[in-house]
């Protein structure tokens, strides 16, 4: 790539304000010539770029294109975006800047991908501050199960986006290099790839972030779930993500799957529950799934040995009470046991349940549930559209919203800015504290 002194040179000239008005005269001097001659001459301007800059193929799609310039050299990069900022053109103009990640400070160099999110780490030496606590992470936790199970079953492979170590997809790419497939940014390939697979025997697993696969929906739909292909989809950084902000949390992928037909949706409560729900994925051949899960550590300090299967489409009762009952969806369960505590210390007593499934879920629990107490409430870490959703027509298809009183606590209606997940939960009102003033509300 020619990120030298003629290169340089040649982006100042096209991008100076002289150039770009006489170019424009000439382009409307052009319009009153026969077309062969106008074709001719931007023929010759963009060959002469290109010789230089490598810009043709920009310039076949109709992009005024100048470049590349050495995004690191203030010297070259700001006199170019002030002559395009000053310029008289109103057609697209691109700019090709030339950077490297984590330039300037070795450690980074070395080691992109590290630095790609950061922590605390030491300045000196690169070396990150260690975790707060040894809580195993559900990444970990999704790396390690499904090394163990590619180990035992040769048929599985696993498919990411660019993201290998982000989704703890590294390992696996370590220890089996053949049945690992990275294929960049493209999550809509990676889907279809995926189903490719699986037409022909191979167990993929795709694990890609949730607000990434909202690129990819169209191939869930069409290229997987039509063809009701066994395509496993491991979901990271569902739910809110901290720091990392709106753009990056993932909470509208309940929402996209549930509706889709035969995919079966879990959510852990816990690390070991997310084992149980990777073995279970491994042992669907006839239909899709899908596993979310959050970003960061889960309440167990230590993974399962050996994780059994879960029996598909059932919950589990984690709480026993008798006056409302309180059925959560995914790691909100911990959240929903501390409102629990909080409500009995009001003289109400609470059953909490742990959905597990989003769909298939558990309609002989969910009758239990709504039939055996005053109210209920749903919890989802996701949008409205999701779990609550399809809890809300099964009761009503039911008779059971006419019984009983019913909450469905979900992501409200608007963008959750960036903030520690703690402070969003609370903005959400899926805190301990926000669950328990609903049941409150609903029972008195």
């Amino acid at each position: 790539r020619p990120v030298g002194a003629l290169s340089h040179h040649l982006s100042q000239i096209l991008s100076s304000k002289q150039y770009m008005t006489l170019r424009q005269v000439a382009l409307d001097i052009s319009d009153r010539l026969p077309q062969f001659v106008k074709r001719a001459a931007l023929k010759v301007e963009h060959h002469a770029k290109g010789f230089v800059t490598g810009g043709t193929l920009f310039e076949e799609m109709g992009l005024y294109y100048i470049g590349p310039i050495d995004g690191h050299s203030f010297d070259q990069l700001i006199p170019i975006l002030t002559n395009i900022r000053d310029a008289p053109e109103d057609y697209p103009i691109l700019v090709h800047v030339v950077t490297k990640k984590g330039h300037g400070y070795a450690p980074a160099e070395k080691a992109p991908s590290k630095y790609h999110g950061v922590s605390c780490f030491d300045i000196e030496t690169g070396e990150f501050a260690p975790k707060k606590n040894n809580k195993p992470t559900y990444t970990e936790a999704f790396s390690q199960t499904l090394l163990k199970m590619a180990e035992q079953d040769k048929s599985i492979a696993a498919i990411t986006a660019a993201m290998p170590s982000g989704t703890g997809l590294d390992a696996f790419a370590e220890h089996y290099p053949e049945r690992f497939f990275d294929v960049g940014i493209a999550e809509q390939h990676a889907v279809t790839f995926a189903a490719g697979l699986a037409c022909e025997g191979v167990k993929p697993f795709v694990a890609l972030y949730s607000s990434f696969l909202q690129r990819a929906y169209d191939q869930v739909l069409h290229d997987v779930a039509l063809q009701n292909l066994p395509v496993r989809f491991a979901i990271d950084r569902a739910g809110f993500v901290g720091e990392d902000g709106a753009t990056h949390h993932g909470i509208f992928d309940l929402a996209m799957l549930c509706p889709v037909p035969n995919m079966v949706v879990m959510a852990p409560s816990d690390q070991a529950e997310l084992q149980r729900m990777l073995v279970t994925m491994g042992q669907i051949n006839d239909r899709p799934s899908a596993v979310r899960y959050p970003r960061g550590s889960g309440s167990l300090f230590e993974l399962l040995d050996d994780p059994q299967p879960l029996e598909i489409g059932k919950g589990r009762i984690v709480r026993e009470g008798n006056r409302v009952a309180i059925l959560s969806l995914g790691t909100r369960l911990e959240a929903c046991l501390a409102a629990a505590d909080m409500l009995a210390l009001e003289g109400v007593s609470a059953t909490v349940a742990d959905a597990r499934f989003a769909k298939p879920f558990d309609e002989k629990l969910l009758r239990e549930l709504a039939e055996g107490h005053q109210g209920l409430a749903v919890v989802e870490e996701g949008v409205e559209g999701g779990f609550g959703s399809l809890v809300m027509t099964w009761l009503a298809n039911n008779g059971l919203l006419e019984k009983t009183k019913v909450r469905f606590l979900t992501i409200p209606d608007r963008f959750i800015e960036q903030a520690s997940m703690d402070r969003q939960y609370e903005q959400a009102g899926l805190d301990a504290r926000s669950i328990a003033d609903r049941v409150l509300e609903m029972v008195r």
